[in-house]
């Protein structure tokens, strides 16, 4: 009997259960408020592109997306189960997530972990980047 296949699709809406799983799962988990659960179901509820992995209906990976659909798109969480990766799902994750939004940018800021992993995907590396955590910190 063939081994069941990653299947990878669009979905409207994601579970934060299987969020916070798939998070657990692999090494974002650390870089996510995991434990607050109120933050997590925003952040199901407002992204508005989620391309999942699943292998048998289990989520073992998910790109979770905010975009426009023709200008940028922003890959915010891109993650993969650890008993998973090093198998494509994560470069096809990213493949499915340019896919429907073939016109937009994809922009994404890689964890510390990952940064050696996205140039290997033929991502270019783009060093002109501002981040603003705390309104406070704007200088008027």
């Amino acid at each position: 009997m063939p081994a069941p296949e990653v299947t990878y699709q669009r979905e409207e809406a994601l579970d934060p259960a299987e969020y916070i799983d798939v998070m657990e799962r692999s090494t974002l988990s650390e870089r996510r408020p995991i434990n607050d659960r109120p933050r997590i179901e925003a952040m199901c509820r407002h992204a508005n592109l989620f391309v999942t992995a699943r292998l048998d209906g289990k989520l073992v990976g998910i790109a979770r997306s905010f975009t426009d659909f023709v200008f940028c798109t922003y890959l915010s969480c891109l993650a993969v189960d650890q008993a998973h990766q090093r198998q494509g799902i994560g470069i096809r994750l990213i493949k499915e997530t340019k896919r429907h939004t073939p016109a937009a940018e994809l922009i994404l800021l890689a964890a510390p972990a990952a940064e050696g992993y996205y140039p290997k995907t033929g991502m270019t590396r783009f060093t002109h980047t501002f981040l603003l955590d705390n309104i406070d910190d704007l200088k008027v």
